[in-house]
């Protein structure tokens, strides 16, 4: 048994809430070291009554294997004391407490989960679970009016740069919705539209005002009812961490020096305060955008009431915060406390760049930008400077890390306003954005579109990749449109996809080949990508035998059966119940779909049951 892997403790990260009523446990193992992984639990008032469950293998990184199991009460749980019986594949069996790994079942030590208050429960909005979104960058999305063209604005198309203007506007994201809701997008996420310095206006300088260039409150209350017509969500760009140089405080400071009554709300290093990176803290040196004191409660205060002012005036559907993990996070606590209280179905979404489980335990944000996510996509399909193995392994350790409630929303980006766009990353290559997209709407979380991406923009890092969009039709990639709209149907189709277990069949590191199935119920869908330049034959290990069709094309396939000797990947956890054969071409993927209908459908629904516990995973009684 490798003791050394094996780990669990009582925080969030493996036991929490997902409602007043049921805790979700998790526990970290050796790589195919354990054989079965028992909790057993019971109430601290009666020790008697304890109750075993067998936990579930979930994912699989480069070192460890990672099982689960919710548990369900018929009460409130509380004072639930437990401890893990471990069984390696030798047949050694351990006990894991809090005292570490224990020969003989325990007498003490016990792990214990004390009390489940609301505020602890891990809930995300059900809408923003597998849902798609559509990314704008204002000013260069589309331009539905010329009257408020800012001064010296350049024709539509120009070669961006961090200070000039085309004229994008809120009415031309209005007069585009029809657009953006053939593409299969289900939320708008808008890059900042308040008064701010500068063409991205992440420098603010009034946060209760659309910016003169944007439009009016009265367009953008139009834009959200007709977003909501349509059953389009939609969030705003809340930049808090930060203002611009002639946000009114600030301008106070420099005014009033030390006898301003907002010194305090910012990070003021010394007087006087002129316009310099020297005199206080700012992003990144740019002392165009001076850093709010946000553990300041007169700052949380007023960031508090922007939250709500939009919300309660406007009826927006959330956040986005950005740069979420550099602001005092009692400020977001308090937001998911009392905005959520009024407004229970919002969504908080943050900025980060890392792994950002600190802010989703259940007391900040919903889910988070999954830039972890898009480094991984960047690197397998437009570098190619990890093969499919490599791929497995992140996934993995990224889908392990978070908790499971949240990796349904996961906002899965493959470029933004802050990074090279992916095409441009790939050589312009088609092939390799139509995969990396294909990959991203499959996956579990929440795909975003970078506006444009869908028909064939390119540009490198910032200022390029926020290029006017290209709506002239004949420079549009129609095929690639096309693309687009039906992986969103896809996605929107199949609720396996939507939310449904994630497990990598399929990962062939010398050909570059990689595989997964989405599942639930009833229900399975592969994706298989060759991300090689050569044609490649290749068998898809299925969960169960019969018939399927290539979703892409329409090609019905039959499955063969397995061949005993032949390695199937995670064969050890998985129970295949049949192979199929496909031919691949060079950077392609396929995508196929159990056929299930009448008769066959509810055969197969009284033959297996819960596919998680019983055919698909099959639970610890299935491992080899």
């Amino acid at each position: 048994m490798n003791k050394e892997a094996i780990f669990h403790e009582n925080t969030n990260r493996y036991v929490y809430a997902k409602s007043r009523e049921c805790l979700a446990f998790k526990i970290r193992v050796g790589k195919k070291d354990i054989k079965r992984c028992r909790l057993c639990y019971w109430a601290r008032t009666s020790p008697e009554e304890k109750k075993h469950v067998d936990l579930h293998w979930l994912y699989r990184d480069e070192l460890f294997d990672y099982y689960g199991v919710d548990v369900n009460y018929s009460k409130i749980a509380r004072y639930q004391k437990y401890y893990f019986l471990l069984e390696d594949r030798k047949g050694l069996i351990k006990y894991l407490t809090v005292y570490g790994l224990q020969e003989k079942e325990p007498e003490d030590g016990f792990f214990e989960y004390l009390y489940a208050n609301q505020g602890d429960c891990v809930q995300i909005p059900a809408w923003a679970k597998g849902q798609i979104f559509y990314q704008i960058f204002p000013e260069r999305f589309c331009n539905g009016s010329h009257k408020n063209d800012p001064v010296n604005c350049e024709p539509w198309g120009s070669p961006p740069t961090r200070e000039n203007y085309m004229g994008g506007d809120i009415r031309g994201i209005i007069l585009k919705l029809d657009y953006i809701k053939e593409l299969g997008a289900q939320c708008l996420y808008l890059n900042p539209i308040f008064k701010g310095d500068f063409n991205h206006k992440y420098a603010t300088t009034d946060y209760f005002e659309i910016d003169d260039s944007f439009g009016t409150k009265e367009e953008f209350r139009e834009l959200v009812g007709e977003c909501h017509k349509r059953g389009i969500k939609i969030l705003l760009d809340g930049v808090f961490n930060h203002t611009g140089i002639h946000f009114e405080p600030f301008e106070d400071i420099l005014k009033n020096q030390e006898k301003s009554c907002y010194k305090d709300w910012f990070y003021i290093t010394e007087f006087p305060v002129t316009v310099s990176h020297h005199n206080y803290e700012c992003v990144g040196a740019y002392k165009w955008m001076p850093k709010l004191n946000t553990s300041n409660p007169e700052v949380r205060e007023y960031i508090l009431t922007v939250m709500n002012y939009w919300i309660e005036e406007f009826h927006i559907d959330g956040w986005r915060l950005d740069v979420a993990d550099e602001v005092d996070g009692s400020v977001w606590q308090e937001a998911r406390i009392h905005l959520k209280a009024k407004y229970p179905h919002i969504l908080l979404l943050g900025e980060t760049w890392g792994y950002g489980l600190r802010l989703m335990t259940g007391n900040q944000m919903d889910i988070v930008m999954n830039y972890i996510f898009r480094d991984a996509a960047r690197d397998f399909f437009a570098l190619e400077s990890i093969n499919p193995l490599e791929l497995d392994h992140r996934l993995n350790h990224m889908l392990a890390t978070y908790l499971p409630e949240a990796n349904d929303g996961l906002f899965n980006l493959l470029d933004s306003h802050d990074t090279e766009r992916f095409l441009f990353l790939s050589g312009g290559d088609i092939a390799k954005l139509k995969m990396a997209a294909g990959f991203q709407f499959l996956f579990p979380g929440a795909p975003s579109i970078y506006y444009g991406d869908e028909i064939g923009m390119t540009g490198g890092n910032d200022p390029d990749c926020r290029r006017a969009m290209e709506w002239e039709e004949g420079k549009q990639n129609k095929e690639l449109l096309k693309w687009y709209r039906t992986m969103a149907k896809i996605r929107r189709e199949e609720e396996c996809i939507q939310g449904g277990v994630y497990t990598t069949n399929i990962c062939d590191k010398v050909k570059g080949i990689f595989g997964f199935v989405r599942y639930k119920e009833d229900a399975s869908v592969y994706a298989v990508f060759n991300r090689s330049s050569t044609r490649e034959e290749l068998s898809v290990p299925v969960l169960q035998e019969g018939s399927y069709r290539d979703v892409l094309t329409g090609e019905k396939l039959e499955t063969e059966a397995v061949i005993m000797g032949e390695h199937y990947y995670n064969e050890d956890v998985l129970a295949y119940g049949g192979k199929i054969t496909v031919s691949m071409n060079p950077y392609s993927m396929k995508v196929i779909k159990k056929c299930m209908g009448g008769k066959e459908h509810e055969k197969n629904k009284k033959n297996t049951g819960n596919y998680h516990n019983d055919n698909m995973l099959g639970g610890v009684n299935r491992l080899r």
